[in-house]
């Protein structure tokens, strides 16, 4: 095994838009307003910009797929300088950074833009159901309920091997919305409560398997941008703050569902093992985590994976409500996928974003006292691309 360090690469600026429905969005529109924002926040210029990383899933969301160049239109000052397109299924925002990050590193840049966006709500469910299905092995994993479906068969296997969950996916489904509540990005600032998604009803129905409705993530529109730096270029500007990255790694599995343990979510532990030892910490160093729960099963799955809690025994710890705000490992207090909206591209860079927000006291409602290191996990398909980045203040 090889980790490659990250010196010297920060956060220095960002924007994170309301996440929701907005049947009227343009793409362009997104990109456009998050580069401004995140340039601001920065005080920076587009000028000062070396190169630009643009995530976005699309598979079929919208008819524009060529964005690398949109940004341009809005900010001229960005012409003539490298970007490009940047897609990773659901891990295409730390894809996207982590193409940033290697830019810096190789020495090719000092300042890199990244902006992640995704608009879904231009098609029928239906539709955006068979989309995300691409996410997945389609040779072998198809489902007339999409990607929910193929979660759903993880779900019940889960179940099979150590007894029927469903509150405990309830009680995670239950946090996040909660959590949600204090996130004015949020697509849904609305607390469930435990009953309402530990109950089928018209309101909650099954969508797939064992999983209902709040067992599943949003279809959102949205984007998040941030600036990254080296460390030559944080020493010459004059930044109001920055956040480092003191791990970053990433990992790619088989894709099959067929080739691997679907319950060990192996490539997601190696990531988080990886990130441990160049970060030089543990899990119990970190103060919150921002995960990847596009179901409910997969942050039950995630949680083990990272090493809270061992293989079947996921669900105690989250009904013991270590995984809560003032619990041992507080998870998604931004709402998480579940909740806050999940506009593919958009999701890692908004991971990072609102992680660190809280590192530098500024997540408002949001905020964890005293918060020093973040975790933040993104993953593509089914534990197929694996990002984990530990995250700390810098300046």
């Amino acid at each position: 095994m090889t980790t490659h360090s990250t010196p010297g690469v920060h956060i220095v600026g960002w924007s994170h838009s309301k996440f929701g429905k907005f049947d009227q969005l343009d793409p362009e529109t997104l990109i456009s307003d998050a580069v401004r924002e995140a340039l601001a926040d920065g005080g920076l210029t587009a000028a000062d910009v070396d190169s630009v990383v643009v995530g976005t899933f699309n598979g079929g969301f919208v008819g524009q797929d060529f964005p690398s160049s949109l940004a341009i239109n809005a900010q001229p000052g960005l012409r003539f300088k490298p970007s490009l397109r940047v897609e990773n299924a659901c891990a295409t925002g730390s894809a996207s950074i982590y193409t940033g990050i290697q830019a810096i590193r190789a020495g090719a840049a000092d300042v890199v833009l990244v902006v992640g966006y995704e608009r879904m709500n231009g098609l029928p469910t239906a539709q955006v159901g068979d989309v995300l299905l691409k996410c997945s092995y389609v040779k072998e994993e198809t489902s007339s309920t999409g990607f929910a479906g193929v979660f759903a068969g993880i779900a019940q296997k889960y179940f099979d091997t150590y007894g029927d969950a469903s509150d405990a996916l309830a009680h995670i489904s239950a946090k996040n919305h909660l959590n949600a509540v204090a996130n004015p990005y949020a697509h849904v600032r609305r607390d469930l409560g435990f009953d309402f998604c530990n109950t089928v009803s018209d309101k909650n129905p099954i969508v797939a398997g064992p999983l209902r409705r709040t067992d599943c993530s949003l279809i959102s529109d949205g984007a998040a941008a941030l600036i990254l730096c080296s460390e030559r270029a944080l020493a010459r500007g004059n930044f109001k703050r920055a956040v480092k990255f003191r791990a970053a790694q990433s990992l790619n599995d088989y894709m099959p569902v067929s080739r691997r343990d679907i319950l060990r979510f192996e490539g997601v532990q190696q990531a988080w093992q990886r990130a441990f030892a160049e970060a030089g910490c543990a899990l119990d160093d970190l103060s919150l985590v921002e995960t990847h729960d596009c179901f409910t099963i997969a942050e039950l799955l995630e949680v083990e994976a990272m090493g809270l809690a061992k293989p079947g025994q996921g669900p105690a710890i989250v009904r013991e409500g270590q995984t809560r705000r003032g619990g041992r490992l507080p998870i998604n207090l931004s709402g998480g996928l579940k909740a806050k909206g999940h506009p593919i591209g958009a999701t890692g860079v908004s991971q990072h974003v609102l992680a660190a927000m809280q590192l530098v006291d500024e997540a408002a409602d949001m905020q964890l006292p005293g918060a020093q290191l973040a975790g933040v996990f993104n993953m593509g398909g089914v534990a197929v691309a694996n990002y984990a980045s530990i995250l700390e203040r810098s300046a």
